[in-house]
């Protein structure tokens, strides 16, 4: 009894979800993390009918087999939801049960898998380009050699396939140096319509080649705010650009500022900027994941327009370091809307 109620003592001094294995192969002890992630009423139960995956239990039958210590793997959940454990078995001394600790590794998991979706997608997004170039280059080096029109006909669209690698190469370094700053929180006080005159003079020219107007709505108020100036100069050109170029040829895109007494998300006085365009809209299915990285509503039409499929997940990075959001609005044939809002800068003292 002494000895059971020092290894209850033991189990319930760890954080992580413990359980002991006598030699019976019973579970002869669990600490409440452990119930809770198993169920309760596993105390006297043999451990091949609560811990049910073949990896594990095999570990613990080796274990209690030999006394070497282990590592395994546990899945919890459905596949939507999965939590991923690492499990770690040790043999107590002197043909001692065996312990058995979970630890909660699902976000190391996801950041590892993510990180390989990164690079099939860099990978695949240079591909398509550089499979291009090559087969022009084989092209022009054979059976295009004398053939002038064919020869300038393939070097624009060279150019063009350059030019596309050389924005993903570019904006993989802006996301890069976004996400390496996120957490340097800002110092500046700027004001924030110094900026949007400036992200609207450098877009006009794309405006009149696209026949669309830029409306700015922007009032005569000051608008504070604690930022980079530089990388919310980046947020509205991204903002502002996508709108000219998915809006409607000869349209209006409206840029929009209004003061916020209270943000019910920022929980407090903010700045909110509307960038609505009346071209063709977005499907509202897509809208939870455009900011992902690579994602796009319309592959095609994207590409052919120039875009890496990065831009509005390094608006979220700068937005995550402005301590501000991003929110959505579109349905099919009805345009989008982009809002950024910001926390307003207090006072000067």
């Amino acid at each position: 009894m002494a000895d059971a109620a020092v290894l209850d003592s033991f189990l319930t001094a760890l954080p992580l979800p413990t359980l002991a294995i006598d030699r019976h192969e019973r579970i002869i002890a669990a600490n409440d993390a452990a119930e809770k992630l198993l169920g309760h009423g596993t105390l006297g139960r043999p451990f091949v009918t609560v811990l049910r995956q073949p990896v594990l239990v095999e570990a613990v039958e080796s274990t209690l087999a030999d006394g070497q210590p282990r590592s395994a793997s546990f899945v919890q959940g459905a596949a939507q939801s999965e939590t991923s454990y690492s499990v770690s078995l040790m043999r107590m001394p002197e043909d001692g049960p065996l312990i058995i600790s979970f630890q909660d590794v699902t976000s190391q998991a996801q950041a590892g898998q993510m990180r390989r979706d990164f690079v099939a997608n860099v990978s695949h997004e240079l591909r398509t380009p550089l499979t291009s170039l090559i087969g022009f280059i084989e092209t022009l080096s054979g059976p295009a050699r004398d053939d002038a029109p064919a020869r300038e006909r393939f070097l624009a669209i060279m150019s063009k396939e350059a030019e596309r690698m050389n924005r993903l190469v570019g904006d993989l370094l802006s996301l890069s140096r976004v996400e390496a700053e996120e957490r340097v929180k800002p110092t500046a006080r700027i004001d924030l319509r110094d900026v949007l005159r400036t992200a609207l003079r450098n877009l006009n020219p794309l405006a009149v080649e696209k026949e669309v107007t830029l409306v700015p709505q922007l009032g005569n108020d000051p608008m504070p705010v604690v930022g980079d100036a530089d990388q919310l100069l980046q947020v509205f050109t991204n903002l502002i650009e996508n709108a000219l170029k998915y809006g409607k040829t000869g349209g209006r895109v409206e840029i929009a500022a209004s003061m916020l007494a209270r943000d019910r998300g920022l929980r407090g006085p903010a700045l909110r900027i509307d960038v609505r365009d009346d071209g063709p809209g977005i499907d509202p299915v897509h809208l939870p994941r455009l900011t992902e990285r690579f994602y796009r509503a319309d592959t095609h039409r994207s590409r052919a327009l120039g875009g890496t499929g990065l831009g509005l997940a390094i608006v979220k990075h700068i937005l995550n370091r402005h301590k501000g959001r991003l929110q959505m609005e579109s349905q099919s044939g009805q345009g989008a809307c982009f809002s950024v809002i910001l926390p307003t800068a207090a006072p000067p003292t």
